[in-house]
């Protein structure tokens, strides 16, 4: 497996890899109708606007590439988006295509975020995780602690988010 910054030439393959695990990761928590209507167009659309501004906003893209060249998931971070006193790093999203989760993809990219994090002088992230999401385990198994949680709607449906936090992420960078 090979991780790498994300470039303008993933744009296509980031925008199938976001809806598709969208749809898979989320079907029975988020309404049906709204994960119907997510579209690759979209999805690029949003990924195009992303990578042209992270440098500017404090934010970096990571693929996974398999040796083929085949991209099976990303992740995002930078800085936390709300100016938390406590947690100044931020992982901002993780998705792996379905067929690829359990071989550890997920660990090397949550590592690859916080170095480079700790490259800034940020030592501590949370990442926000869907409450009935079961990747909730996956964070509680790299020793997040849950640490709040909020409320938002997604498709006309009021979901709770739950924070994730390390204050150091020292054992997630070994």
């Amino acid at each position: 497996m090979i991780l790498r910054d994300a470039t303008l030439n993933d744009i296509p393959t980031l925008a199938r890899v976001h809806v598709d695990t969208w749809r898979t990761t989320y079907r029975g928590i988020m309404p049906d109708p709204y994960l119907d209507g997510l579209s690759y167009e979209q999805r690029a659309n949003y990924w195009y606007q992303f990578l042209n501004h992270t440098s500017q906003r404090g934010y970096f893209t990571y693929v996974a590439e398999e040796e083929s060249g085949e991209i099976v998931g990303f992740a995002s971070g930078g800085r936390e988006r709300t100016g938390d006193p406590v947690y100044k790093g931020e992982l901002t999203a993780i998705n792996i295509l379905q067929n690829y989760q359990g071989r550890g993809i997920g660990r090397c990219l949550v590592e690859a975020v916080a170095k480079r994090l700790a490259r800034w002088g940020i030592d501590s992230m949370l990442v926000w995780v869907l409450a009935d999401n079961s990747a909730r385990q996956f964070y509680a198994a790299l020793g997040g602690k849950p640490v709040r949680d909020r409320e938002l709607e997604i498709g006309g449906k009021l979901l709770v988010e739950v924070a994730y936090g390390w204050m150091d992420t020292g054992n997630l960078r070994r």
